[in-house]
């Protein structure tokens, strides 16, 4: 987009610092704003997505929350110091975690029953009574109804606006995290409409111009609330991933079965959900997730309740995955780039139930389906409602700090730099335990 169009966001750049911001393996919201938050990667904190296995039976996944690691965040650590902190909207930060401060969940609390969404407690009377309207997030946003969406994602964004220059006068701050969700959204459901490299692109269409609409929208909530900050803060810009065009799908559980290890007792008429009891577990080897990536798990004798793939043997047979998953093509038989990694090679430790492996269909150009009854690897559509983009392995990165001069780009910058820079910049020490560096 042309400067004049983003003017806040543009006049941040030219005064800071700016870059791409490399992200977690997997680039995927939970877990990546709490590696963001921790300077952890995704296997020392044992989230390794929105779901993640509770135990080694077939059907138990829990929805990423506070309570499946114990590394400090950011504005914990800053509450150690006696600061402040304002916290709104971050994913995967639920339930709240007592602090210095106040905190605003994000969209995944929405599907947790019971609790407070926000902390203290009585911060959601003040919200109710000060942003009537005020959303977690938007609803059934994988819909065909492209006018509705557009219309409560727009509404979404300036209600957390809203609520955020309130808080941000309303309270003592040291630290104001706000992320909003807007973005993602609209990448996802609009992405088509305005790249050329989509295969549904159509030049001229009403929507062509939709995410940069609601950009320049963005950019003025943005300028919005400096003007409520002070004038030496200083402010970063980050996003937890990027975004790229999504071309279809790998029905992985399918290619499973026909490559012969995954056996299923019952095969769905039409694509569905894979359920447990459809799986031969006596005659099956591997199953796997579906998502924005793939993971792949083992059924390993003494370790799943039906396993039968020897320990000793497991290195063998993922190596043999990995390659074949490596070399698979694409629904015109070209290679497709695929990665397969495994957890113990890629994260510094590999807490809680991890995947066997984080596998990376296309360079993310691809998702991984993980419903069954397909009866086809590749499929052009997601599996679980309408999706134009998928995530990409870089986002951006602006840090302008008014009592520096620092000027122009920054490269080799992580999602793991952003909470020792904060600590840096506040003056405060960085913890051994994290493993970004100071920018």
């Amino acid at each position: 987009m042309p400067p004049d169009r983003l003017p806040h966001l543009s006049g941040l750049r030219e005064r800071g610092l700016w870059g791409r911001l490399e992200t977690c393996v997997p680039p995927i919201t939970c877990p990546a704003w709490l590696c963001m938050a921790t300077s952890r990667d995704p296997g020392q904190l044992g989230i390794y997505g929105f779901r993640n296995r509770a135990d080694y039976s077939y059907d138990t996944l829990v929805t990423a929350h506070t309570g499946l690691f114990e590394a400090p965040l950011l504005w914990e650590i800053l509450s150690a110091y006696g600061l402040c902190s304002v916290v709104l909207g971050i994913p995967g930060v639920y339930p709240p975690r007592p602090f210095n401060g106040w905190q605003v969940c994000s969209f995944l609390s929405a599907g947790m029953q019971g609790g407070d969404y926000t902390y203290p407690r009585e911060l959601q009377a003040e919200i109710a009574a000060t942003v009537p309207g005020y959303v977690i997030d938007v609803q059934d946003f994988r819909s065909e109804d492209k006018e509705g969406l557009l219309r409560r994602i727009r509404e979404m964004t300036e209600r957390r606006f809203d609520l955020a220059e309130h808080l941000m006068r309303t309270r003592p701050w040291d630290l104001f995290w706000l992320v909003e969700m807007g973005p993602d959204r609209m990448h996802h459901c609009f992405w088509r409409f305005g790249a050329p490299d989509h295969r549904l692109y159509e030049p001229g269409h009403r929507y062509e111009g939709a995410i940069a609409d609601y950009y320049s929208r963005l950019d003025k909530r943005v300028g919005d609330l400096l003007r409520s900050a002070p004038d030496d803060a200083l402010v970063l810009v980050v996003s937890d991933h990027g975004a790229q065009t999504l071309e279809g799908a790998v029905c992985v559980n399918d290619w499973l079965m026909q490559e012969g290890y995954l056996t299923l007792s019952h095969v769905p008429q039409t694509p569905s959900p894979l359920r447990p009891e459809w799986v031969d577990w006596s005659r099956t080897r591997a199953w796997a997730e579906g998502g924005y990536y793939a993971r792949v798990f083992l059924n390993i004798r003494g370790r799943e309740p039906r396993g039968t793939v020897e320990p000793a043997g497991a290195r063998t047979l993922l190596e043999e995955l990995r390659a074949r998953i490596e070399a698979m093509r694409d629904h015109h038989g070209q290679p497709m780039g695929n990665r397969a990694f495994w957890p113990w090679s890629i994260y510094r430790e590999a807490r809680n139930i991890p995947p066997d492996l984080v596998v990376y269909f296309g360079g993310l150009r691809w998702r991984s389906a993980g419903t069954v009854g397909h009866r086809t690897t590749h499929i052009l559509e997601n599996d679980t409602g309408p999706d134009d983009a998928n995530h990409s392995q870089h986002g951006v990165l602006i840090l302008a700090d008014p009592l520096r001069e620092e000027r122009g780009e920054v490269t080799g910058a992580t999602i793991y730099d952003i909470a020792p820079t904060v600590l840096e910049r506040m003056g405060l020490p960085v913890p051994a335990e994290m493993i970004g560096r100071f920018l």
